[in-house]
């Protein structure tokens, strides 16, 4: 019996088991694929109407049609992500604190927040991020056919993208991992997906759209405190606008992103250890 465990082969039987699951129920897997892509198109046809009538996403803010469809794209792939892999244990971790099973898992011999981090997978979801890749493509597809070419990203964009997605799909497992481990002290966190959604609400427009003596204070407290507005501003911009020596500012967010993704696990890492040790098992 293997002391240490790969963490590989495990994550590798944690797909292949939820792939058979899904597949075992192959209705309710397509319904859920559509429902998804039905949610997908019709945010997208909202876009194009506002589009009709307007340039841009904000005045000023140069995020125009196709633009704006690559932030679109970059949103979808972070939300599948994080959807994908995490939502479906998140919502489950208060059950497990409830039921008692939660002891089960802390006798394992992996470490307790990758196991319930990756137990499920739901592969249903993954339907968006292949919609969100065919508009990615579509979108700079159009950007390069312009009179004036609008697409001159870099190779190093096209590698600096994946990455800060991934750094992205980190931040909001940050915040969903944290979310949920307050299961512990509240009992049942029922609430977890609709705060989920009225925080990454915030992520799903561009930053330059919230000034004013209003959306300025939201913009850095969704920037500096809560990191949600980085998630997906940074990896698009690196496609549509790319990153420029003289522009001082777009370094900064950047590699404020990394240094809000290395917090953001490290202190989502904290909160689940002290909520582990405020977790009374089943047995006392």
């Amino acid at each position: 019996m293997h002391n240490n465990p790969s963490y590989v082969r495990v994550f590798a039987t944690f797909l292949r088991n939820s792939l058979v699951r899904d597949m075992t129920f192959r209705s309710n897997f397509i319904i859920e694929s559509i429902s998804s892509l039905a949610w997908v198109f019709m945010n997208l046809g909202f876009y194009t109407l506002i589009f009709m009538h307007a340039d841009e996403i904000g005045k000023g803010t140069g995020w125009g049609q196709y633009e704006f469809f690559v932030f679109l794209a970059t949103t979808m792939f972070v939300n599948s992500l994080v959807q994908a892999f995490f939502m479906p244990n998140a919502e489950e971790f208060s059950e497990l604190i409830r039921t008692g099973n939660l002891d089960f898992a802390l006798l394992k011999p992996i470490d307790t927040q990758f196991l319930i981090s990756f137990n499920k997978m739901n592969w249903s979801q993954l339907s968006t991020f292949a919609t969100g890749l065919g508009l990615l493509v579509f979108s700079l597809w159009k950007l390069s056919t312009r009179p004036v070419n609008a697409l001159s990203f870099s190779p190093v964009s096209v590698i600096l993208y994946p990455f800060f997605i991934l750094c992205g799909v980190l931040i909001l497992y940050s915040l969903m991992i944290t979310l949920a481990a307050s299961s512990v002290w509240l009992g049942r966190n029922q609430s977890l997906y609709n705060f989920w959604f009225y925080i990454t609400n915030f992520s799903r427009y561009p930053m330059e759209i919230y000034g004013g003596p209003y959306g300025t204070p939201l913009r850095h407290f969704f920037t500096f405190i809560i990191p949600v507005l980085v998630v997906v501003n940074v990896p698009a911009r690196i496609l549509t606008r790319p990153i420029r020596p003289e522009q001082l500012w777009e370094w900064q967010l950047s590699l404020f992103a990394l240094f809000a993704t290395l917090l953001s696990l490290l202190f989502s890492r904290w909160v689940f250890t002290r909520s582990l040790l405020s977790y009374r098992s089943a047995s006392s």
